[in-house]
């Protein structure tokens, strides 16, 4: 046999896989392809800028991070700057070296200090450094100033800068007139109290006495403690009254009584000369270490310029206690015992023109018949430190008629003002009693009284625009 498919001719052979025919559609034409290419470039184009539009938010992003980041990083730096400064005020009222040592800040030019510190390395090649400038480095005037600027140099962008002016002035254990930890309390029928200022120039001369033509409203009492109550019943307080505690309800008072300015209707709180959560630091003072030998004082006596350790002052009758220079007396008598007692119509202490006194004493003291005598002297010229630390409470007295001006500083003592006498300058007790006619004068200059008390920031400000800036350019070029 020869081939099968011999039998068939070529044309009735056919292929053994024979191919399918398509039914897929005709290819798009030329024009719509040309179509999607451009809607996938458009496609294309969007992504991208999107793309790079993220990817430049994140970067300005994190350029803004790191730029908050430095400010943070500049405003600790010149508040840091501003530490050094107070530190260096504060030292030098102890030491009398804040200024020198241990840094050696550059002082002169007046009485002004300053220091370029840093530069400080932050990483990355990223620098800071303050400068600050401080005015009245001695503390010879009330409110000096610190302008403190700190300078941020970036790897990119311009530098972080932070201004600061701070305001300061010290600290005064008489910045009020009657200041209790307990209480104050007002009884008897024309109590009051009120002020004026015995130094309105700030120079010490001339010095104002107290009298009605000058009488001013800007008494101001406190109790710290937050169980503290001040009850002013009828006496008239012209000025403002503070209390510890959250609420006003703490400050009675009576049908006769008053708290605020001139003019104020009786039964009445001005809302505006009233106020909670007063606060004061009323450390226990110590005595000065003398070697002198104790002396007792109980006839007339006449003390000139030295410190003298006293076991007790007994004045009756006619005796008197005659300061003729700067004198400071340590009591040596104990709490709870009666140290100064001053009694009788003429008996008192007298300070000569331009005297000073200055008496610690941990025991009880009553000051009675012509009291302290110190005419056309500020309260300040006479000071009573009371030192006492024990639980047994010190007891200090101003009764009779007596007149009393001066500082009482005795945050352990219950102080009673008893009488019709007139009580001038500052006093600061455990509680405060206020009877009778007494009446009570703050004398407003005690309030920059120093007392070697550290210094307080009384104003901050950051400076932020260029005029404020430019105030202080040519200080701060250093």
């Amino acid at each position: 046999m020869g081939d099968p498919l011999s039998l068939y001719s070529s044309s009735q052979r056919q292929h053994p896989y024979p191919l399918m025919k398509s039914t897929s559609p005709d290819p798009l034409p030329r024009s719509q392809r040309g179509a999607i290419l451009i809607v996938a470039m458009l496609l294309s184009a969007v992504i991208a800028i999107s793309l790079g539009t993220y990817v430049n938010l994140s970067i300005n992003s994190l350029r803004l991070a790191d730029r908050t980041f430095y400010s943070n990083a500049a405003m600790n730096l010149v508040e840091m700057g501003v530490e050094e400064a107070m530190w260096a005020y504060q030292d030098d009222l102890v030491t009398g070296t804040g200024w020198t040592n241990p840094i050696a800040w550059n002082t002169a030019t007046g009485n002004t200090a300053k220091y370029n510190f840093g530069p400080y390395n932050y990483g990355g090649n990223v620098t800071g450094s303050v400068r600050v400038y401080a005015t009245d480095r001695t503390g010879l005037g009330s409110t000096p100033l610190i302008i403190a600027r700190s300078t941020i140099n970036l790897t990119a962008g311009a530098p972080i800068e932070k201004w600061i002016e701070i305001t300061l002035s010290k600290r005064s254990k008489f910045a009020l007139g009657l200041v209790a930890k307990d209480s104050i309390r007002f009884s008897g029928t024309n109590a009051s109290v009120d002020s004026w200022n015995s130094d309105p120039t700030g120079t010490g001369t001339p010095i104002v006495p107290y009298s009605g033509g000058v009488a001013n409203d800007s008494g101001s009492i406190g109790s710290v403690d937050v169980s503290s109550t001040i009850s002013v019943n009828n006496a008239d307080i012209w000025g403002t009254a503070s209390v510890g505690g959250s609420s006003l309800a703490a400050i009675g008072v009576g049908p006769n009584g008053r708290v605020g300015p001139f003019g104020t209707p009786s039964n009445t709180l001005d809302p505006g000369s009233v106020s909670t959560d007063f606060t004061a630091n009323l450390e226990v003072v110590s005595a000065p270490i003398s070697a002198a030998a104790p002396i007792s004082i109980s006839s007339t006596t006449t003390l000139t310029a030295g410190t003298y350790n006293v076991t007790d002052i007994t004045l009756t009758g006619s005796k008197q206690l005659n300061i003729t220079g700067d004198v400071v007396i340590i009591m040596t008598a104990t709490a709870g015992s009666l140290g100064i007692k001053v009694t009788g119509a003429s008996a008192g202490i007298n300070l000569a023109m331009g005297a000073t006194l200055k008496i610690y004493a941990e025991c009880d003291i009553t000051i009675a018949g012509n009291g302290l005598l110190n005419p056309n002297s500020q309260p300040s010229s006479f000071q009573l430190w009371g030192t006492c630390t024990s639980t047994v409470p010190q007891d200090v007295k101003i009764a009779g008629n007596g007149s009393l001006s001066g500082l009482c500083y005795a945050p352990n003592a219950d102080l009673t003002i008893n009488g019709g006498g007139d009580v001038c300058g500052s006093f600061v007790a455990n509680t405060i009693s206020v009877t009778g006619n007494a009446a009570f004068h703050y004398d407003e200059s005690l309030e920059n009284f120093d007392t070697g008390n550290p210094y307080g920031i009384v104003k901050w400000r950051e400076l932020t625009s260029a005029a404020d800036r430019a105030a202080y350019g040519t200080l701060m070029s250093f």
